[in-house]
């Protein structure tokens, strides 16, 4: 008896020690001290509802419904569900498995087998509940759930990756929306600054004032407006279509609030390159792609060393139903299971290998993910500071075409020039007024990409989390 309770709990003192394989260790990168774009001023809102400082109640409430119905976003947190199942599945492997078992048979052998003596037919009830429990020794089981737990971790990042995208692409949507709509204002209203020179172009040609060369040029100048505002007419409705597909709706039209003048510029966020590292959830999926991966080379390591596997059933047989609980029907047995490998032809090794392999693997890709980030974050930096002089120059610019504009067409109805002058100003005027509401989109844009590059807690905040294990 005493050898028996040695061999039980033998496993058990032994699996109280530390697991094979080497434990999870952050990586070491070089982080910039400080950004090298860096704007001078910020406000502290990379945590907040950010888009809210448009002032655009509308966009806010597009955002809230793509937040409840987008497809991607559905489909991400289902994911985060299965992986929260096959965590638990890996689990419960730590532990005891008990099972029930009942059977009942009635059985009759053979009379050529018994002999000359006759058998009769007789039941056999039998019930009984199992017991099997792999004593995790090595720590196999343990790094199992280890990985399983950051591969758990890390397909919720790949969630809140796909709430920081749909948000930023919300945003980003109808700012272009509210850009293809001043465009087409500035084309219709083109259009008919062109109808009118056009009229005007006919006019003077009953009274001999100017060729039927300068008629035709204004008439070419209103239909090539008019297919301008065909077009535009087409990349608003599609455009449309993308942000209802962004919803998780059907193609139709988008309610409108503030115009792209309208739009208030949201502040800079203040921050530094290290912030990345916990505010973004790529990096932070990449660091649980690398924890995964170590913990399998322990994984892989385990399989050079025993198994120990506790059985046990307890149960009743007897061939009368109502003796089945009687003391004498009673059974029970006991033991303790070991396998190890002996001849494997270095397939464990190789495995071991793998695993070594894609822990590599992983941490590559972890420092690619850090030096993406701080690529983007420095991109949108440069790239804000930039848009922002480049409106004030087409700003400028405008004003001073518009009164060209002017003063070529009083001067053209006094006679004072020809038709070419008018042309080349309404041509300027309207081509630099299209470029600087690009401009104005690409302002708003870039601040929009720099809150995605920076990322930032408010992921959490707004949207329902799933029910996560302790890390």
């Amino acid at each position: 008896m005493r050898l028996i309770l040695i061999l039980l709990f033998l496993p058990l003192a032994l699996s109280s020690c530390s697991m094979v394989g080497p434990d999870y260790q952050p990586p070491t990168s070089s982080i910039p001290d400080a950004w090298r774009f860096a704007p001078t001023e910020t406000v502290s809102a990379g945590d907040s509802r950010w888009w809210e400082q448009f002032g655009d109640p509308v966009l806010n409430q597009l955002i809230e419904q793509a937040l409840l119905y987008n497809k991607d976003l559905q489909i991400a947190t289902a994911t985060v569900e299965e992986y929260l199942g096959t965590y638990r599945v890996t689990r419960a492997d730590l532990f005891p498995q008990i099972s029930g078992s009942a059977a009942y048979q009635r059985q009759k052998n053979s009379d050529e087998i018994s002999g000359a003596i006759p058998t009769p037919a007789y039941n056999n009830f039998q019930s009984a509940l199992n017991l099997s429990w792999e004593i995790d020794v090595w720590g196999r089981l343990r790094r199992a759930t280890e990985s399983a737990r950051a591969n758990l971790f890390g397909q919720e990042e790949v969630r809140r990756t796909v709430v920081l995208t749909l948000v930023t692409s919300v945003a980003r949507s109808y700012v272009q929306l509210r850009e293809l709509d001043q465009r087409l204002e500035i084309a219709k209203r083109t259009e008919l600054d062109r109808k009118e020179a056009y009229r005007i172009a006919q006019a003077r040609l009953k009274g001999e004032l100017n060729s039927e060369a300068d008629v035709r040029q204004a008439e070419s100048e209103v239909h090539s407006t008019a297919t301008s505002v065909s077009q535009l007419n087409a990349q608003v409705a599609q455009k449309e279509h993308e942000l209802c597909v962004l919803l998780g709706r059907n193609p139709s039209t988008i309610q409108r609030g503030l115009s792209l003048t309208e739009l208030q510029v949201p502040g800079i966020p203040a921050g530094l390159p290290s912030d990345l590292l916990t505010r973004r959830p790529d990096i932070r999926k990449a660091e649980q792609d690398l924890i995964a991966a170590n913990a399998n080379i322990g994984v892989a390591k385990a399989e050079y060393f025993p198994k120990f596997t506790i059985t046990g059933a307890m149960g009743s047989a007897s061939a009368d139903f109502s003796r089945l609980l009687d003391g004498p029907a009673g059974a029970w047995s006991y033991g303790l299971g070991l396998a190890m490998p002996l001849l494997t032809a270095g397939k464990i090794a190789g495995q071991v290998k793998a695993a070594e392999a894609r822990e590599q693997e992983s941490l590559f890709a972890y420092q690619k993910t850090l030096l993406q980030a701080f690529q983007e974050t420095e991109d949108a930096l440069v790239n804000n500071s930039a848009i922002l002089e480049q409106v004030r120059a087409l700003s400028r610019q405008v004003a001073a075409l518009r009164e060209y504009r002017r003063l070529a067409l009083l001067r053209y109805n006094n006679g004072l020039t020809d038709y070419l002058v008018v042309l080349d100003a309404q041509r300027n005027q309207f081509t630099t007024e299209l470029s600087l509401a690009t401009a104005q989109s690409n302002s708003l844009q870039s601040v929009i990409n720099l809150y995605k590059a920076l990322g930032g807690s408010w992921i959490e905040k707004v949207s329902e989390k799933p029910e996560m294990p302790a890390s």
